[in-house]
């Protein structure tokens, strides 16, 4: 008995310490990998936004190009940076060293970002979207879901800038929510769909198979379904005349 209360005591603990992973509550991105056209936005929000500092060195652009159904023509024009190839890898973030210097700290590989935060791809969408202004940072930016990132927000002409609006007092001060003070490019449901396109993009990144996995799944089921229908008449067939 001792040994199940144990059990059931841990089983209770796993969304506690999945939220507490994820550095706090996740807004649902509702992310949909079957949407080519906000794969291919994502990518080039990436591309635009992002690839200054991260790679996705374990994706090559030839089978980024295959799978968003993008002429690699296209992709050499707007998506490729520098001399790289079609058939390379994206390595596109700036050296370890330079990060080092500029952010004090190296930008990471996002090829599995997706994949190795609690929350997948709502953490991605999540954390785009809470940034925030803080003068106490060295880069003078914050966010709410990973406090003290590293990172500025690279969005922020898109997404205007937020501020943060505290509760509580003393060591139990924390940022409550935050309220857009300057508006950007883009309104609210706007930026919430960049937000998402980059997330889905990311996402597919993290596991580019999951496009035809989740298609052939399709027809694994239906295939298993219509056996089983076969199965069940032969077994009729069988079992006729058996009383």
């Amino acid at each position: 008995m001792t040994k199940l209360r144990i059990f059931a005591l841990l089983l209770a603990l796993v969304p506690a310490l999945g939220s507490a992973s994820s550095g706090g509550d996740l807004q649902v991105s509702g992310t949909d990998l079957s949407d080519k056209a906000s794969l291919q936005s994502g990518a080039g929000l990436f591309m635009n936004y992002c690839s200054g500092c991260h790679s996705l060195a374990m994706v090559r652009y030839s089978r980024l190009a295959e799978d968003l159904d993008l002429d690699p023509a296209l992709v050499e024009q707007y998506l490729i940076r520098g001399d790289a190839k079609i058939g390379e890898n994206i390595v596109t973030g700036i050296p370890a060293a330079q990060g080092e210097a500029w952010f004090g700290k190296a930008a990471p590989d996002l090829s599995l970002i997706a994949r190795a935060k609690a929350g997948g791809a709502d953490w991605v969408y999540t954390y785009l979207k809470s940034f925030y202004v803080d003068e106490s940072r060295p880069i003078g930016w914050n966010n709410k879901l990973f406090p003290n990132v590293s990172m500025p927000n690279v969005l922020w002409e898109l997404q205007g800038i937020q501020r943060p609006v505290y509760e509580g007092h003393g060591s139990e001060q924390h940022v409550a929510r935050l309220e857009l003070a300057s508006p950007g490019r883009l309104d609210g449901r706007e930026f919430d769909k960049a937000a998402r396109d980059i997330s889905a993009f990311l996402e597919y990144v993290a596991e580019p198979a999951g496009i035809k996995r989740t298609s052939t799944g399709v027809w694994v089921v239906l295939f298993l379904a219509f056996f089983t229908f076969l199965a069940y008449l032969l077994k009729l067939e069988y079992w006729r005349d058996v009383h």
